[in-house]
């Protein structure tokens, strides 16, 4: 009698931990799996960060650039081609120069797409679209643009470009009917930035576009580029 006791409570013991271990199983698979869940939790914005940075904040013009006499423009030049844009191109301006290099460092840590978000986004914000004079196509210098703080849309993109190239980004102009945007060549960007492998398409007169966007109608138009170099 005491044997077939002992046997039972064995019988016992050895179902109520069957059973334990049966209740465990759902908890460790949850377990894991919230594991896991925090781990791509953690993961995923670093991996964000590093392939797709975004700048800390963006400048203003006081804070960038700063004034002197020898930066205004001392010479006219009459526009007949789209060629003739070359003449307002200069990265290596010692204050074109200077003021990319303080918005990007304001801005960023370093990485170009960071770079090129900053500058972007440095025209989109601080500078005010001005038409030119009627039936004059009026455009500044990049140091004539930062001192005035507007102009039309070829003066900012001019400007826009001559600060993406004076820290390595390759620019060209775009030139639809009665407009002119920036493109820029950034393979390491995110797809969703590009209309094609390489380029991405900036316009700072659209005051509603991000990093990338540029109204739907610019992009059914006829396009001209005109390479900086």
């Amino acid at each position: 009698m005491l044997l077939n006791f002992e046997l039972i409570m064995e019988e016992e013991i050895f179902f109520e931990e069957e059973e334990q271990e049966k209740k465990k199983g759902p908890l460790k698979f949850i377990l894991a799996v919230f594991l896991i869940f925090l781990i791509i939790v953690m993961i995923i914005p670093l991996y964000g960060i590093r392939i797709d940075p975004q700048p800390e904040r963006i400048p203003s013009i006081e804070e960038v650039f700063v004034y002197e006499n020898n930066d205004l423009m001392k010479e006219t030049i009459t526009l007949k081609t789209q060629e003739d844009f070359l003449h307002f191109f200069d990265p290596t301006d010692p204050l074109v120069k200077r003021t990319a290099n303080k918005i990007v460092s304001i801005a960023c840590s370093g990485e170009k797409i960071c770079h090129a978000k900053a500058i972007y986004y440095f025209l989109r914000d601080n500078f005010d679209y001005i038409s030119d004079p009627v039936n004059f196509e009026y455009v500044e210098k990049p140091q004539d643009m930062l001192f005035s703080g507007g102009g039309d849309c070829e003066s900012g993109t001019l400007l826009m470009a001559n600060l993406m190239e004076a820290v390595g980004i390759d620019s060209e102009l775009v030139f639809i009917p009665n407009h002119a945007f920036l493109r820029i060549k950034l393979p390491e960007a995110s797809k969703r930035y590009k209309q094609d492998q390489l380029w991405v398409y900036l316009d700072w007169t659209c005051k509603q576009c991000d990093f990338g966007e540029i109204p739907i109608g610019n992009l059914n138009q006829r396009m001209n580029y005109l390479g900086l170099y």
